[in-house]
């Protein structure tokens, strides 16, 4: 946090305060002008950091009560609470101990269902974080050595995900797509994500099937290769933000606030990607480029609004949550309710109705290529290099056009920091120095797994698979 961030903080205080306990929800300690607040997130994942880590950092939520504070003289007193998933957000929901919470979308699915039958604690979901069309959040891994090729490979083996999150939910969807049943055909241990890392890592299982950021980081930090990613299912994942209907009923003013600071955070973070990735990585321990990784342009999509797309997929979730246990029947329509978010932003004087209907990704590499002088404006071909020592990032046009300029920096002896590429069969974001390259003629085509270049090679003949090093070295 910066010293303007932490002198907000302190102006804020005099207004807000800022809870140290796990005390009830509509109050805190026996002053009944102070409202309490409990927000439950996730800080490593970083598709909910609009609702979390970003949002927490920036006192965003806070200045927004501090306001409200201003004009009716009542206090607030927030409380943060990080987990691991969404599953013990969910538990403390249940027990009325959070008021809002964010998670991915199978856990936001099995929230709805486990706090129906309680009033008070009864959810509704209200607005989402960050998302993907095509699913690419969620991918499964293995080991570097791993001689693991395809999900097929999997058959029999040992595969670790968390049970009920979005990442286990890819993980049935694939091996069904392919005919292996995901209940007899591997064995799921059922892990937290750092402890299936650790199980990768020691072999106890083939492969680890997990959301964001799990994956990027494992494979940045040289600990794991991609085998699957989670967009060649075409299948929309996201995460966003539920809140108990009965504390919104009692105190709209604080959904109201929290969903308006939830849309400065989104903003903030597609207008300054780069500086919103150093916040999240300091916020949440994340190595930043892992963090830029999903959070820069062309990689999550962060807009607020609840479009149809998400929602029809969350309906077509229920049958895989209905397969791992009990569900009980949760009406998806009835569980979503953009009022309050239409509310927020026509305060604002932007409509929900034309923000609901734009599809493209709200933030895009732009600028001019400087090594191929050309416009960086094609978001399937657009990819960025960081060198180690700058506070920006530099545009590449095209695949090729950032070899050349990768290659350049290393001539004069500058450090590559990070160069980030869209995977060419589905435009995943994805790490250049970790993708499988293909030369087609003078050209060179990365990939994110071994598993797709090698269906382009396939249907281009005369095209090879060629590793990163003479990817470069062959650059024209």
């Amino acid at each position: 946090m910066t010293s303007k961030h932490l002198a907000r903080f302190s102006a804020l205080a005099a207004s807000v305060v800022l809870a140290a306990t796990g005390c009830s929800v509509d109050s805190a300690g026996k002053d009944d002008n102070v409202v309490n607040v409990v927000v439950g997130y996730q800080s490593k994942t970083i598709n909910t950091v609009t609702a979390g880590t970003l949002l927490r950092a920036q006192g965003y939520l806070e200045h927004r009560l501090s306001d409200i504070s201003a004009k009716t003289g009542k206090k607030y007193h927030v409380e943060w609470q990080d987990y691991d998933t969404g599953a013990p957000i969910t538990a403390q929901m249940v027990a009325e101990k959070i008021d809002i919470g964010s998670m991915g979308d199978y856990p936001m699915l099995i929230n709805g269902s486990k706090t129906q039958s309680n009033e008070r604690a009864k959810t509704e979901l209200v607005s989402v974080t960050g998302s993907s069309p095509t699913g690419s959040l969620n991918m499964v891994v293995v080991s570097p050595d791993s001689p693991v090729q395809s999900l097929n490979e999997l058959a029999g083996q040992k595969v670790s995900a968390s049970v009920g999150s979005a990442g286990h939910g890819t993980l049935v969807r694939a091996l069904s797509k392919i005919g292996i049943d995901p209940k007899t055909g591997v064995e799921v241990l059922n892990q937290q994500p750092q402890i299936g890392a650790s199980a990768l890592e020691s072999g106890q299982v083939k492969a680890l099937s997990q959301f964001v950021a799990w994956p990027g980081l494992l494979v940045f930090q040289n600990k794991a290769r991609l085998l699957y990613d989670g967009a060649e299912l075409n299948y929309p994942t996201w995460h966003g933000v539920v809140v108990r209907r009965a504390y919104a009923g009692a105190h709209p003013e604080v959904l109201d606030a929290f969903l308006q600071a939830q849309l400065d955070a989104t903003d903030f973070l597609n207008t300054k990607p780069l500086e919103a990735s150093r916040i999240v990585a300091q916020g949440s321990g994340l190595p930043q480029e892992v963090v830029y990784l999903y959070n820069g342009p062309g990689g999550t999509r962060f807009d607020t609004t609840l479009k149809p797309s998400l929602v029809d997929a969350l309906k077509g979730d229920v049958p895989y949550l209905k397969s791992i246990g009990d569900f009980a029947d949760l009406d998806v329509a009835k569980f979503v309710e953009d009022g309050p978010l239409r509310k927020v932003l026509a305060e604002r004087g932007r409509d929900y109705n034309t923000e609901v209907a734009r599809t493209a990704n709200p933030s895009v590499v732009h600028g001019t290529d400087p090594v191929c002088n050309i416009p960086a404006d094609n978001p399937a071909l657009a990819g960025e290099l960081w060198l180690d020592g700058s506070d920006t990032t530099q545009p590449a046009a095209n695949p090729t056009c950032l070899l050349k300029a990768i290659r350049a920096a290393e001539a004069t002896g500058t450090k590559v920091r990070a160069a980030y590429v869209p995977d060419a069969e589905f435009g995943t974001r994805w790490l250049a120095d970790k993708s499988v390259w293909v030369q087609q003629g003078t050209d060179f085509v990365p990939f994110d797994t071994a598993a797709g270049a090698h269906r382009y090679q396939a249907a281009h003949p005369g095209s090879s698979v060629v590793t990163y090093q003479q990817a470069l070295i062959g650059v024209a």
